[in-house]
């Protein structure tokens, strides 16, 4: 048994990335490449490159949503770049929400520090996945998947999101399709909405077309 217990936690340190260098500050005057940024020079660093502030100041949530995310991603905090971390702040307000999103390049884990949330993910074979979420609660959204999150308390709501990379991406479905100038035409053949609907929803968010 004990054989057995050393050959897999070899085998999974063996499968662990080796890092070439401790960190890469990422140089954002710089062009990005496929990899992320290049690096800064570790003679130009000091303490102040691994630090951020910012978290601490709430987001502005007077807006169609009722919600704003404050990300310390690679281009607010060029220290995360390369690390396969990153963080940042969500605010909701009363009746807030982040419609359905993806991220394409990271896993995250929410944790509530004020108020309630009600969070869930959707699978690929469309199972959901839906908690209420109170302070010290967390939850994760697995990478790809489609998630929302909404405010179910009756006064602004604060979390706190990490992800599995710098530069999680983010896409938030009801914006590609009504913020965009895709065809209105194309929406409703895709979605089967109304066009009605589908135009009320393009006023409402600023799309086009």
């Amino acid at each position: 048994m004990f054989s057995l217990l050393l050959i897999v936690l070899l085998c999974n340190f063996s499968l662990e990335p080796t890092l070439a260098q401790d960190f890469c500050v990422a140089d954002l005057s710089a062009e990005t490449t496929p990899s992320g940024y290049p690096c800064k020079a570790a003679s130009s660093l000091n303490s102040d490159s691994f630090f951020f502030t910012g978290l601490e100041t709430a987001g502005n949530v007077s807006n169609n949503i009722g919600a704003a995310v404050t990300p310390a991603f690679t281009q607010q905090f060029p220290a995360v770049n390369g690390l396969g971390v990153s963080i940042a702040r969500l605010d909701l307000g009363p009746n807030g929400v982040i419609p359905l999103h993806i991220h394409p390049g990271g896993s995250e884990i929410l944790l509530v520090v004020k108020g309630a949330i009600s969070a869930g993910f959707i699978s690929s074979s469309n199972t959901v996945y839906s908690k209420t979420l109170n302070v010290g609660d967390i939850m994760v959204f697995p990478r790809g998947l489609l998630h929302y999150q909404i405010n179910a308390a009756k006064y602004n709501s604060i979390a706190f999101a990490s992800f599995s990379s710098p530069v999680p991406g983010l896409q938030i479905v009801p914006l590609s399709l009504f913020a965009s100038n895709l065809p209105s035409a194309v929406i409703e053949k895709t979605t089967f909405l109304s066009d009605s609907e589908v135009k009320r929803l393009k006023a409402f968010l600023g799309g086009s077309g």
